[in-house]
């Protein structure tokens, strides 16, 4: 049996949960799926898999040679990449993870149009605010915002700016003033974001020099951005809140910018994926209609 083969159904099957799901989704049979793991078992010497009737899961070694194939299996796409035409139509899985606010308002709505572009291409998109591996989580892209930490074995595009506004409700601002300065801030309640157990600094431009640091001071602590700009909407205090998550609000009156002549900070917003002798088709095209529409969204 072609052992590139075999792997293929290996990680299929463990990703779907099951043989007879793979063989669904490889259209071939339940018995077929199980010989292509027995060939990699026997080739190996060593049990991957631990089935019975009703469950399956990967040993130790499982795990491990998990991993690897798929590692393997991303490099085999890339390396038929490498032949192919540079105009390929975009097409197979592409597994993107990004942060849960961010890609449920901004990047997911332009993956979508890119899938409806190219009915070869299947979208696998994860939304979470704990930073995944890249690598390990096998994922073909990742969209980051603010400071990268980490970045070997990996190529980083940036593709937009997060632009970041102070803003209060109409009823607040009656009770309580405009802020004119950011010394003004002091003498407001701020509904704090905290993420982690750690309260992020509001951030101001300053001409020539490091942004300014203000650490907001209130009675409110919440760790999800959407809850604080209700909060905000309900004259609770002011927020400190992307403009793309806030703009509807703006617009319709039901938060108001302040501070607007102290200039607004912008998260820099980066798309990364694995290094590899030639960007895949399908991440090419992603980051490019990225990089084309989300500037527009975020600021």
């Amino acid at each position: 049996m072609d052992r590139l083969t075999s792997m293929a159904v290996f990680v299929r099957a463990v990703d779907l949960g099951s043989f007879a799901a793979a063989a669904d989704a490889l259209e071939m049979s339940g018995p077929m799926v199980g010989k292509h793991v027995r060939f990699l078992e026997e080739r190996l010497g060593v049990r991957l898999l631990n089935r019975t009737t009703r469950r399956q899961s990967l040993t130790e070694a499982g795990q491990a040679y998990y991993e690897r194939c798929r590692a393997v299996l991303r490099e085999a796409e890339t390396a038929d990449a490498v032949v192919a035409d540079d105009r390929t139509e975009p097409r197979g899985r592409l597994r993107v993870t990004m942060p849960a606010l961010l890609g449920r308002h901004c990047i997911a709505p332009l993956l979508m149009k890119l899938a409806r572009k190219y009915p070869l291409l299947e979208l696998d998109l994860f939304f979470g605010d704990p930073i995944a591996d890249i690598i390990e989580g096998g994922y073909d892209l990742a969209i980051r915002t603010g400071d990268l930490d980490d970045q070997s074995g990996l190529i980083t595009r940036q593709i937009g700016g997060q632009r970041m506004v102070v803003c209060g409700a109409r009823s607040y601002l009656r009770a309580h003033g405009k802020p004119k300065t950011l010394d003004d801030l002091a003498a407001h309640q701020a509904i704090i974001y905290r993420r982690s157990g750690r309260v992020r600094p509001w951030l101001f431009p300053q001409q020539g020099q490091p942004p300014r640091a203000i650490m907001p001071s209130g009675r409110l602590r919440l760790d999800d951005l959407e809850a604080i700009a209700d909060a905000a909407s309900q004259g609770m205090g002011l927020a400190w809140l992307p403009y793309w998550l806030v703009r509807e609000r703006l617009d319709g009156g039901a938060l108001v910018a302040v501070l607007r002549g102290q200039g607004e900070f912008l998260y820099d917003c980066h798309a990364l994926w694995p290094r590899s002798p030639q960007m895949p088709p399908k991440v090419r095209a992603a980051v490019d209609v990225l990089a084309a529409a989300l500037p527009e969204l975020m600021t």
